[in-house]
């Protein structure tokens, strides 16, 4: 049929410039926070994209439905502004009628969305874990560059020299916090530093060579000294400096199905069967939403959409923390979508309720 082609064209290209220009804003910040911490030493720059796009299912888990909603809610209104409803609805096609024919696009959309939620975002996040893993976010030694102090957790670590493989130092310093009150600082001055590559270790193993070590008692007036010829430094990196993630959020389903009287599970379980629906919510809201007369024009109504729109996905965000809590149970997804259902339903027949109010209330002397 011509006007569903004719739709479905406007609402796949319209959906697909809003999706990446939100993800290129959502992305762009986090992009920024991962070449800061390339910027530092603290991880490899040619692995970047590679966490990118193993993150990108995760935020387009969000991004979909909302962009999907901003194209129908754009579209739609373009309809009214520019008279193409009114001669729809002239023609005996109601709004009502072009939602329907734009069901078997929206249910490619859920499909999507599903794969999202339930394979492709596990999945990037799993893939995330394994890669930032092995690359590891690097400390110690790995952070050090030429006539700088370079501070990571408890050590503070000069270097005079650094040769290009990073594997040669000279003339170190070397500074190591105590983690308890009754334990010394450590301090150390060398001559020359080589690192070691110790298989299967992934800590931070240093060759000094001649050089001096003290043992600093704070607020005390006592220190220990010993000189060497050679000493090796193993240096454990920095457990606090890595990349968060929800270890449940990266299961399978059948993982999850396993373990689904857990709490925590049951609330990622939930999210991931009913979140796709949003699709479904997103498509009766925009209809019942999108009426504007020319005059208002088709962005009138745009943002208060969104925020209703958006108010859905936080409430569900809300709702799985929650029944991460044991607060509530996992039937509290299909309620509040139900709730937002029956709302976008009262909002399509506004038109027709109206009237029938009013008239009750002239009735009533009102």
């Amino acid at each position: 049929m011509i006007i569903r082609r004719y739709l479905v064209k406007q609402v796949v290209s319209t959906s697909l410039v809003v999706i990446g220009l939100l993800t290129l804003i959502m992305m762009g910040g986090r992009l920024i926070k991962y070449f800061g911490v390339a910027a530092q030493g603290r991880l490899d720059a040619g692995i970047l994209f590679s966490i990118i796009g193993y993150r990108l299912p995760e935020f387009l888990t969000l991004i979909l439905p909302l962009g999907f909603f901003i194209a129908l809610m754009l579209v739609f209104g373009r309809l009214y502004v520019d008279h193409e409803m009114a001669v729809l609805n002239g023609s005996g096609v109601s709004r009502n009628q072009l939602a329907r024919m734009l069901l078997p696009m929206t249910l490619v959309y859920l499909v999507v969305q599903t794969c999202l939620m339930i394979w492709m975002g596990p999945w990037g996040l799993r893939e995330f874990e394994k890669l930032t893993s092995t690359q590891a976010v690097r400390t110690g030694f790995d952070l050090v560059r030429p006539k700088e102090f370079i501070s990571s957790g408890p050590f503070t670590i000069y270097a005079d020299s650094l040769s290009e493989d990073r594997k040669n130092l000279k003339e170190i310093f070397f500074y190591q916090k105590a983690n308890q009150e009754d334990k010394p600082d450590i301090m150390i001055l060398a001559k020359e530093a080589t690192r070691v590559e110790v298989a299967n270790d992934t800590a931070n193993v240093v060759d000094l060579l001649q050089g001096r070590r003290y043992e600093i008692y704070p607020n005390q007036p006592r220190y220990l000294q010993a000189e060497f010829q050679s000493y090796r430094l193993r240096l454990e990196n920095d457990k606090d400096v890595k990349f968060e993630s929800d270890d449940v959020e990266a299961l399978s389903m059948s993982k999850l199905w396993q373990k689904r009287d857990d709490s925590v599970v049951r609330s990622e379980l939930g999210w991931r069967i009913f979140g796709p629906f949003i699709i479904i919510v997103g498509l009766m809201l925009a209809v019942a939403l999108s009426e504007v007369s020319p005059r208002q024009g088709r962005y009138y109504r745009l943002i208060p959409a969104i925020f209703i729109f958006a108010s859905l996905i936080v409430v569900l965000i809300a709702i799985k923390t929650r029944i991460s809590k044991d607060e509530l149970d996992i039937w509290a997804y299909p309620a509040v979508i139900l709730v937002y259902a029956i709302a976008a339903a009262i909002f399509a027949r506004k038109q027709k309720l109206a009237p029938k109010i009013k008239k009750s209330m002239q009735r009533v002397g009102l």
